[in-house]
């Protein structure tokens, strides 16, 4: 069973990716016990809006985009940590209630952690779709992943803000989880690029620390192989 990384050239179609089908199923049910004593299911269904043309997205660019298993990991990983957020309400989660606690926090900052997820957690699937799928330099791609990251921070801020005006002007509380912070959009802009920076430092640290473990593997002809059952060729530079 092959775990593929951004740096292997090899990947396996979904009906024999073992590592990938048992991560989808992993990830179904986490979502199916979300709806589970679910705390205001008006505003699970809002926040559960962005996964689900998040999943559809990825279904639907599976044979032309082709991420890496553990791109595709940390993509559920962080929806995992999104829709956790949504069964309870951001402003009220378990996790954020126990963190307040500890911390003597004056809000529940479950929703500040998803933010820096979305950069820190999504930063490697966008390097990769950067780099074997729009085909830029390994060091462009991965700090791309900062301005991106925050763009798409920026982007997420206006949609809920439109969401909650248009449609939910009574579930405003709720699903923009202010918590009385008047700068929380920008706050939470911030985390997302933090967390994007974080990851690029770090990557950039353990490239220079390793060297040796981001060199290109497998040999040319099964590279070719894989290249001519997808129908796209990949970047040969090492990563």
């Amino acid at each position: 069973m092959i775990f593929s990384t951004a740096s292997d050239k090899r990947r396996a179609p979904f009906s024999r990716n073992i590592s990938l089908q048992v991560l989808t199923l992993c990830f179904v049910c986490v979502w199916l016990w979300t709806l589970t004593d679910v705390a205001d299911m008006t505003n699970w269904t809002m926040e559960n809006y962005p996964v689900l043309l998040s999943v559809g997205f990825l279904v639907l660019t599976y044979r032309r985009l082709r991420l890496s298993d553990l791109s595709y990991a940390l993509v559920f990983a962080f929806l995992a940590l999104h829709i956790y957020g949504a069964k309870h309400i951001y402003a009220h989660n378990p996790l954020g209630e126990w963190l307040k606690q500890v911390t003597h926090s004056p809000r529940n900052n479950y929703d500040r952690i998803v933010h820096f997820s979305f950069g820190f957690l999504l930063a490697y699937p966008m390097r990769d779709l950067f780099m074997n799928g729009f085909g830029w330099s390994s060091r462009f791609a991965l700090w791309s992943t900062v301005v991106v990251a925050l763009a798409f921070g920026a982007l997420y801020e206006i949609i809920e803000w439109l969401t909650v005006v248009l449609f939910f002007p009574q579930h405003g509380s709720n699903f923009l989880g202010l918590q009385g912070d008047e700068w929380d959009p920008q706050k939470d802009m911030l985390l997302a690029a933090l967390g994007a920076a974080c990851f690029a430092v770090l990557f950039a640290l353990v490239r220079i620390t390793a060297p040796a473990r981001f060199s290109a593997h497998g040999n040319t002809k099964a590279r070719q192989g894989d290249s001519q059952r997808f129908g796209q060729k990949l970047p040969e530079t090492p990563v």
